[in-house]
């Protein structure tokens, strides 16, 4: 008998104890901390259903859509490649590179990259990709996939990393994560500044503006957009949004969904490349925007999958993903699927063959907890049943037939038409229980004994409940009258009356600040005619003479002793920059791009000063989402709190690759 590779993973995967522990730490803390993040927006229901009638919007015009957005951004200047397919997406990559001759490419988190093998293939050819978010180091390290959407190194714990650091990098061993991660800061850091290419994914485009819109907490996806003199971005062609209200919209779905956030620490809008009158940022932008089976998948009945924004929720709330991790998703032909946990068993065999990653759609409970976590309500427990019934025509994707098992055979039709005669007599239903209650007390000890090897390896791992003794309606008809009816004599259960009623309002002064410093930012409240005061105050604490500054703060500090520094200047200890707005509900701040501002000064030093005029506070995003200076800006950025990472066993660390400390000079004016 052919042996099942995919089942040999699930027991591999179940058995390895450390693999548990840090797929378990991983799903407690996500999926509470998300509820937790949700409770601060009461309307998150509605916003739900508009994301999903905006998305499921792009998905049924698919090829209308994207060819408004190629349009668009070519407008902006940035330059766009159809690829059909994995082997055209590498092709124009590779052609963009000689024309570069580019061997070192800075890359970003990029869940396309993976789905095109794009590391494999610069390899081979004699370049050298760098994975610069710190899962995705950590695994290029241990030449493995990333193990999950969001956090790749999830099935790592601390004593692993510090091993492979000490083993790949000749550090002393530490299980210490902040020196872990300060390791990986120092040796990216001239990858960064020395690389050829920055390569990115994009987590939205939207269609009027061209904008391409990237989050990230770490800071990488800033550095290989800005640092580099040549930025590629792979984007599947589905990710898009009509306009910018929705993607203020879904900003506030993403981070609370993937990683409990109001906003991520930077979300990156490139609009076009750098004008000639501005010194930082790439002269030549592309944009590789990828079918690779997306359209023929949007005319399928998996077409709802496409929907997908990649925030990995789903993954947290399933039962099987927090047994067996993304390493344990397998194709029948021992590769592993791109795309892992619940959305990636319909997207894997949706792009990449029925065939080969159907069999995916078997490691389900359909217990419907991913369509509950879904920020915009795919029903993927529907999806995985037709995969299962084979209900997916090999016409609808790539050729090819279900895989064995798929399709319902003739033991399990004969078994389900026993079953649907029993369950709808009540008698011969109770006898049936009856019966199976006392075989299950003798035959599940005896499967457990021999460890049967037909098994998956689910049972042994996981206790199956014995079948009730006698029905629940048998059970509930024998409850004493005087019980049933003792429930409506309970007493009322008292509700406080400040309980539902609205809180006093704090102006947004008082907003701001609260939300800064819950982001481990500090504010500085200062006069109009104090803040030159005021800065050279912060800059003598930090004992430094050099600092890299935008005009704005240049003018201010022009009668110091300083050394001031207009351009990108990596040994610049503590960068100023000017705040065209805060917005009060996240404590952000929005910066942009332009020949008077410096956005590397809030990327590369370890501390950031940031000027910010209170009159220049909004409510929220959707408040200065479409204003003209961020839509002709080259490229603006919402910045809240300093660069951090939780990739190493859930452990939040301030102080990546952008900086490890944030102030805000707030001026009243």
């Amino acid at each position: 008998m052919k042996k099942n590779l995919f089942r040999e993973k699930i027991r591999e995967k179940i058995a390895n104890d450390a693999l548990q522990i840090a797929l378990d730490g991983n799903a407690d803390r996500r999926t509470t901390a998300r509820v937790n993040a949700f409770a601060g927006i009461p309307d998150h229901k509605e916003r739900r259903q508009r994301a999903h009638a905006i998305r499921k919007d792009i998905v049924d015009h698919l090829d209308d859509y994207v060819q408004q957005f190629k349009k668009k951004v070519e407008e902006n200047g940035i330059k766009v490649h159809l690829a059909e397919n994995a082997d055209e997406a590498m092709q124009i990559f590779m052609e963009i590179a000689g024309q570069h001759d580019a061997h070192l490419v800075a890359k970003s988190k990029s869940m396309v990259s993976e789905e095109i093998n794009f590391n494999h293939v610069l390899e081979a050819r004699g370049m050298k990709p760098v994975e610069t978010d710190l899962g995705e180091y950590i695994v290029q390290l241990r030449g493995e996939r990333p193990a999950h959407i969001i956090t790749p190194a999830v099935h790592l714990r601390r004593h692993e990393v510090g091993a492979l650091f000490h083993e790949k990098l000749g550090i002393p061993y530490t299980e210490e994560i902040p020196t872990l991660t300060n390791t990986a800061r120092r040796i990216l850091r001239d990858v960064f500044l020395e690389a050829d290419i920055g390569l990115s994914g994009i987590n939205f485009g939207v269609v009027d503006t061209g904008t391409l819109c990237i989050v990230t907490n770490e800071g990488n996806g800033r550095m290989v957009t800005t640092i580099p003199p040549v930025h590629v971005a792979l984007m599947g062609m589905e990710r898009l949004l009509p306009d910018m209200d929705a993607l203020s919209l879904f900003l506030s779905l993403l981070p609370r969904s993937a990683t409990a956030q109001k906003l991520t620490v930077y979300t990156n809008l490139i609009n076009k490349p750098r004008d000639a009158n501005e010194n930082e940022g790439p002269q030549e932008r592309h944009l590789i925007l990828l079918d690779n089976g997306r359209r023929r998948m949007s005319k399928s009945s998996l077409k709802d999958s496409l929907m997908c924004i990649r925030c990995g929720a789903c993954l947290n709330a399933c039962p099987v993903f927090r047994e067996i991790g993304g390493h344990g998703y397998l194709g029948t032909n021992g590769s592993m699927a791109p795309y892992p946990g619940p959305i990636g068993s319909v997207v894997s065999p949706g792009l990449f063959g029925i065939e080969t990653f159907g069999q995916l759609a078997q490691a389900s409970s359909l217990c419907g907890a991913c369509k509950d976590a879904c920020p915009v309500d795919i029903d993927l427990p529907k999806m995985l049943l037709q995969i299962r019934y084979g209900q997916i025509q090999e016409t609808e994707l790539k050729p090819g037939h279900p895989p064995e098992g798929t399709a319902l055979g003739s033991p399990l039709k004969l078994g389900l038409s026993v079953y649907r005669f029993a369950a709808t007599n009540q008698k011969i239903f109770s006898f049936a229980q009856w019966i199976g209650a006392r075989l299950s007390r003798l035959v599940f000890p005896i499967a457990k004994w021999i460890h049967m090897p037909t098994w998956s390896g689910w049972g042994l791992s996981k206790d199956i409940p014995h079948p009730a003794a006698s029905s629940f309606h048998k059970q509930w008809g024998s409850l004493e009258h005087e019980e049933i009816g003792s429930i409506s004599k309970l007493e009322p259960i008292s509700i406080p009356e400040d309980i539902g009623s609205p809180r006093p309002s704090m102006d947004l002064k008082e907003q701001f600040i609260s939300e800064l410093e819950a982001l481990g930012g500090r504010c500085v409240p200062c006069k109009r005619n104090q803040v030159a005061e005021q800065l050279q105050s912060l800059i003598s604490e930090k004992n430094i003479q050099r600092v890299l500054v935008d005009e704005f703060s240049r003018s201010l500090l022009e009668s110091s002793d300083l050394e001031l520094v207009r351009s990108s200047d990596p040994s610049c200890k503590v960068g100023i920059s000017h705040a065209v707005a805060g917005l009060a509900d996240t404590g952000s701040l929005i910066l942009i791009g332009g020949p008077a501002e410096s956005l590397s000064a809030s990327l590369l030093p370890e501390t950031h000063i940031a000027i910010l005029h209170s009159r220049d506070l909004l409510p929220s995003l959707g408040d200065v989402i479409n204003d003209e200076m961020i839509r002709e800006a080259s490229s603006a950025v919402i910045i809240s709190g300093p660069s951090r990472t939780a990739d190493i066993e859930m452990t939040l660390t301030i102080g990546v690759h952008g900086p490890g400390e944030l102030i805000v000079l707030l001026v009243d004016d």
